[in-house]
């Protein structure tokens, strides 16, 4: 395949995705706003995201083998069409006006059990197109599409929130899926598959190839574990920025601190479209640090202007972080095993992220929310600085999570095995 025809089928491909990302994104908003009106509870936002979650990358592994047997792009078409069902289950219940949490709990699931048939597929099909000189190109194009869920869905779901209802949202989610399945439809026929011809599942023999590509890999496993690690802090400011945010402000103005926080990964991602990363410790080592700072600066005031530029900052900083990962890790696992390895990658990674939203509720609701309000046992100090009240204990989390990124990135600008990495990703 010529490499210009293969990448206008990826673009093809990621146009979808770019899509969907913009449906999913306006769900998770409307969602997350919609749990808050009613619980006043950000234990009860944390849990409807852990749900939605933790059944993708539990079952990423299963998806990875099977995108190493299966046509690829029949995986993306069946992770989305069957995603869609979850979301109409809660449709239904919407307009039998009888939406509560469990109902919300039960779609978020379902939608979260066939995401994990597409995510393994999609990055899979990178490396079935592309040559090693495009990936880092590709890469950022995958963050961008990423992206808009951040950039135009909060921006869109504040709007829509403020003059309709959850139920437009999850029937425009419906409609951006449909749109990606009737595209990635249209094309499957035009792309090679991408499998060996082996359609005979061994499941733990597969596991155990995919577990073997990444754990015999040193620097590998290391910067997977390393992921993880920051997928933890990643994961609580995702989960807490809205309660933080809603405690003093609206929907509509967090709709604009997350949409216009966006826009630096979209100048980031842009910038890597057009010079792409060659540097990749340094990028990685540096976005950590940044994105540290930029945590930090989340917590330190109830100001939206100051949250808000703290969020570009921290968006800018994603695009470089996930290419320098992405590459580095890519170009150290060969293309049969690219299914399987990134659906373990995708659990190990992510890991982080099921603690955080198992645990951050919690820790909002009964640790830290109660220590810096008027009267805690922080209010006379910590408080003094960034202030008590409704939502100040979040920020003192964001404050030590940021400390904690940084360090990460002081270790990843040490690590000698992370740092070998880079000359196989620049030589091949």
């Amino acid at each position: 395949m010529k490499a210009n025809d293969a990448f206008r089928k990826f673009l093809l491909i990621w146009v979808g995705q770019f899509v969907a990302s913009i449906g999913s994104g306006l769900t998770a908003f409307a969602l997350s706003v919609y749990v808050f009106r009613i619980t006043n509870s950000a234990s009860a936002v944390s849990l409807t995201i852990l749900l939605a979650f933790l059944p993708t990358i539990l079952l990423n592994p299963l998806g990875g083998v099977l995108a190493d047997r299966f046509d690829r792009r029949l995986m993306m078409i069946c992770g989305d069409l069957f995603s869609a069902f979850g979301l109409l289950y809660m449709l239904i219940y919407y307009c039998m006006e009888s939406l509560g949490l469990f109902q919300i709990y039960i779609g978020v699931t379902i939608s979260g059990i066939f995401v994990a048939l597409l995510d393994p597929a999609y990055k899979a099909t990178v490396s079935d197109l592309l040559n090693k000189d495009d990936y880092a190109r590709a890469s950022g194009m995958m963050q961008l599409a990423a992206s808009a869920k951040y950039l135009l869905s909060p921006f869109i779901g504040g709007l829509l929130m403020t003059v309709t209802d959850i139920g437009t949202v999850l029937i425009i989610d419906i409609s951006t899926l449909a749109l990606t399945i009737t595209i990635v439809a249209c094309i499957r026929k035009r792309i090679a598959s991408g499998i060996r011809q082996r359609t005979r599942i061994q499941l733990f023999k597969d596991l155990k190839e995919g577990w073997k590509a990444v754990a015999c890999d040193r620097g590998v496993l290391a910067l997977v574990a390393l992921i993880s690690v920051a997928t933890f802090y990643l994961g609580l400011l995702q989960t807490l920025i809205s309660p933080m945010v809603l405690s003093f402000s609206d929907s509509k103005a967090l709709g604009m601190i997350e949409s216009v926080s966006a826009i630096g990964m979209l100048l980031g991602s842009a910038v890597i479209g057009i010079l792409p990363v060659k540097r990749y410790v340094r990028a990685l080592a540096g976005g950590f640090c940044i994105a540290g700072i930029s945590i930090a600066f989340f917590g330190i005031s109830t100001s939206i202007i100051i949250i808000t530029a703290a969020g570009v900052l921290f968006f800018c900083t994603l695009p470089y972080i996930n290419t320098s990962a992405d590459v580095m890790i890519r170009c150290k696992i060969s293309a049969e095993l690219q299914g399987r390895a990134w659906g373990l990658i995708s659990i190990l990674s992510q890991l982080g992220y099921v603690l955080a939203y198992a645990s951050a509720g919690l820790l909002a609701d009964k640790i830290f929310n109660p220590l810096l309000l008027e009267g805690g046992w922080l209010a006379g100090t910590i408080g003094k600085l960034i202030g008590v009240g409704p939502g100040r204990g979040i920020g003192f989390m964001f404050i030590l999570s940021g400390l904690s990124v940084i360090i990460l990135g002081l270790v990843i600008w040490r690590s000698k095995t992370i740092k070998s990495m880079e000359h196989v990703a620049k030589t091949g």
